[in-house]
């Protein structure tokens, strides 16, 4: 990560904008301006090495977003799929995030997000259930990794709304 971003980290701040520095790896000349501004997303799921995320954390503002399940556009493109099984799974999604929330080891930067449903031109049976076997519930083995038994439990009820 600081091969790549090492200079970069140091000219976003606001004291370096416009500074010109030499790259260490191609001798150019480098700056970033100052009405250029950057928009990361992390999910709180999404943080690995520690010393890099503190040194990008302190660089930004933050605002966070939740699963946007409950906004008028997920509403009116859940409409237009207009299809009962995948509404189950919406609501049960849903369900999974209160529980999500309530855990004390995770919370809501845990959530399941509504992009994994979103951009399908139609309702999709088959892309519907890789999205359960093969991106939620394989999150859901890293968030209860040390209890099987809610694992065995939320799963179990992914599953059913599948059916």
């Amino acid at each position: 990560m600081s091969k790549i971003f090492g200079e970069l980290l140091m000219l976003i701040e606001n004291d370096y904008r416009t500074t010109s520095i030499k790259l260490a790896y191609s001798d150019e000349l480098f700056s970033v301006p100052n009405n250029l501004y950057i928009i990361g997303m992390m999910n709180t799921a999404d943080r690995s090495l520690a010393m890099i995320d503190y040194a990008l954390r302190r660089r930004f503002s933050f605002y966070e977003m939740n699963a946007g399940f409950d906004s008028d556009g997920f509403q009116k493109y859940q409409k237009k799929l207009n299809n009962k099984l995948f509404d189950k799974v919406i609501d049960a999604i849903k369900n999974l995030n209160n529980t999500i929330l309530k855990d004390d080891t995770l919370g809501s930067g845990y959530c399941i997000g509504h992009s994994y449903f979103c951009n399908w031109d139609s309702f999709d049976k088959n892309r519907l259930e890789n999205v359960v076997l093969y991106d939620v519930i394989p999150m859901l083995k890293e968030y209860w990794f040390d209890n099987g038994n809610k694992l065995k439990e939320e799963s179990k009820k992914l599953l059913d709304a599948l059916k």
